[in-house]
């Protein structure tokens, strides 16, 4: 009897060590990491600056997802459904998660139920670019021409329901005009459209823009943030180019699906935190006017509920709606 019971004990021991041993080799498969958008967006580029820099760190293995579509909720579903178990993440961000929820009207997830939010990335201001070859100067040229030609002036976002999109229904709101929008699936496709001329305007995020900027391609007429950006000082803001209270910016976080272990968000969030104090990935996040944020997935999720009761006001005061 006493061998059974010390047959048992030990036998007890391994399954308890076995377990133990499977958690502590989180992750031992490559992480699965969506991105609703396409590459060379805003979105994209914090995904992958941010799972390089984990990478190396942490010597694990991430596949960036590509899934844009529908403003950011296909991407977004996709990890939704996916197995809570730490191996699917996906980078969400304002337009997917505050917006997209008010102004789809049979949305396809519900972000305070269906993730478990794991640690905010950064937050970034718009600006709003013209080509290079456009004849707006400043944003009193945009305003003139669209009030000489009301539903002429386009202007693009990534998706309905984006930021870009709602921040531009603020703006025709305060000035009193009236503009087409013309939703794109990502800011790639849009850049290249205004660049071209296919297009008027763009409400990009300046990782997005910067670039073109530089080249002359393309044109920033303002930026969305309270105060002028690093990035580009010499860009006015709405505000001072007489759109006050049209302030507005997209914030990136990490999410997991719901209900994956809280052992393993907490694992996540930590080292996403201390990713974000590494001065490459700081650099790399906050050099187009970014400011770094990090923090604790409780924090996320009281930002989450602040920011869908302030676009919900925006989305129904617009009457923006996406079947």
């Amino acid at each position: 009897m006493k061998f059974l019971n010390a047959g048992m004990t030990a036998a007890v021991l391994m399954i308890v060590s076995s377990a133990a041993l499977g958690q502590a080799a989180y992750p031992s498969k490559p992480i699965r990491f969506i991105v609703p958008f396409p590459p060379g967006g805003g979105t994209d580029l914090v995904s992958r600056a941010l799972t390089q820099s984990l990478a190396k760190a942490n010597h694990w293995t991430f596949v960036v997802d590509n899934k844009p579509g529908a403003g950011g909720n296909i991407g977004a579903e996709a990890a939704a459904k996916a197995a809570p178990d730490g191996y699917t993440l996906v980078m969400g961000q304002t337009s997917n998660l505050a917006i997209n929820p008010f102004l789809y009207a049979k949305p396809p997830f519900n972000p305070l139920r269906d993730f478990a939010p794991v640690a905010l990335v950064n937050s970034v201001p718009l600006v709003i670019v013209t080509s290079g070859r456009s004849g707006f100067r400043n944003m009193a040229d945009v305003i003139a021409a669209a009030k000489a030609a009301p539903d002429r002036i386009t202007y693009a976002s990534p998706g309905s329901g984006t930021v870009g999109h709602l921040a531009g229904e603020v703006i025709e709101q305060i000035a009193g005009i009236k503009l087409v929008h013309i939703p794109y699936k990502g800011a790639s496709p849009a850049l290249t459209d205004l660049i071209g001329g296919q297009v008027d305007l763009y409400l990009s995020t300046p990782q997005a823009a910067a670039g073109h900027i530089k080249s002359g391609a393309i044109r920033a007429l303002a930026v969305t943030s309270p105060k002028r950006t690093t990035a580009l000082p010499e860009v006015p803001t709405l505000s001072e180019a007489g759109f006050k209270g049209a302030e507005s910016n997209s914030w990136y976080g990490v999410l997991a699906p719901a209900n994956t272990p809280p052992a393993i968000v907490n694992q996540l969030n930590a080292a996403i935190v201390k990713a974000l104090k590494e001065p490459d990935l700081r650099e790399a996040l906050s050099r187009e006017g970014g400011e770094v944020l990090g923090g604790t997935p409780a924090q996320f999720t009281e930002l989450l509920k602040s920011e869908q009761a302030k676009w919900a006001k925006v989305v129904r005061d617009s009457g923006a709606k996406v079947d």
